[in-house]
C-alpha cells in the first residue's frame, strides 16, 4: 500500500447526501476481483450518458477535475453495501482523499486498508472547503496527515481528528499483511520454540 504524508492536489465539490457504494461503483463492475481497472466505473451512472459518452455536467468529466485526487462530499459518504470495490474504483481513478461530515463505518475503514484517506470534518468546515472545491482549476488544497491540517487555497487551516493506529498505518503504508510483516521477528521466534518444544506438530 502506498504511504500517504501530504498530498497536495486539485479538489472537486461532489455535494450529495448519502452517497452509497452503488453510485461509486455500479454492480456491473463487480465481476471481477482484481483492484485496477475499475476507474473507469467510477460513478459511471452518474459520469455517463445512456449512449456511453461523457456527461459533461458530471463534476470529474469538467476539465479542470479530471485529474483530481481529493473528493469533497456530502454527509454519510460511502453507505449501502459493503462492496471493497468502492475503495478499489476511487483509488485507481486516482482519488487519494474523501473529505466529509461522515462516513459508513464499513467504507470508512475499507478505505485505510487501501490507502485512501477519509477526513471528518464539522458541516462549517465542509462549507468552506466545499467552496474552495468549487474555484475549478483553483481549487487546489493540502492534506497534511502528519500535522492533521487541511489548508485551502487562501491559506485557510483545518484541523481533523483521526485514530491514531490508522495515521501510523497510513504514514507507513502498512495494511493488514504489512502490519503482520511488522512482527515477523516475533512471529519467527514462536514458530522456532514451537519447533523445538512439540517436534511433531
Amino acid at each position: 500500500m502506498d504511504k500517504f504524508d501530504k498530498l497536495t492536489a486539485v479538489a472537486a465539490p461532489l455535494p450529495i447526501i448519502n452517497i452509497d457504494t452503488d453510485m461509486i461503483i455500479p454492480k456491473d463492475y463487480l465481476k471481477t476481483i482484481k483492484r485496477t481497472g475499475l476507474g473507469t466505473g467510477l460513478f459511471a451512472e452518474m459520469r455517463y450518458n445512456d449512449d456511453g459518452s461523457d456527461n459533461l455536467d458530471f463534476v470529474l468529466n469538467q476539465e479542470a477535475y479530471k485529474n483530481a485526487q481529493i473528493l469533497v462530499a456530502g454527509d454519510n459518504f460511502g453507505c449501502g453495501s459493503s462492496r471493497e470495490h468502492a475503495p478499489w474504483a476511487l483509488l485507481d481513478f486516482g482519488i487519494r482523499c474523501v473529505i466529509a461530515t461522515s462516513f459508513a463505518d464499513i467504507f470508512y475503514n475499507n478505505c485505510f486498508k487501501n490507502g485512501i484517506l477519509p477526513i471528518v470534518v464539522s458541516q462549517e468546515d465542509l462549507d468552506n472547503l466545499m467552496d474552495d472545491a468549487s474555484r475549478g482549476a483553483n481549487s487546489t488544497i493540502t492534506v497534511d496527515l502528519e500535522t492533521q491540517e487541511i489548508k485551502g487555497p487562501d491559506g485557510g487551516t483545518i484541523q481533523f481528528e483521526i485514530d491514531a493506529h490508522k495515521k501510523h498505518c497510513m504514514l507507513n503504508g502498512l495494511d493488514d499483511i504489512g502490519l503482520t510483516y511488522e512482527k515477523l521477528d516475533s512471529i519467527d521466534s514462536y514458530e522456532n520454540k514451537l519447533e523445538d518444544s512439540r517436534p511433531w506438530v
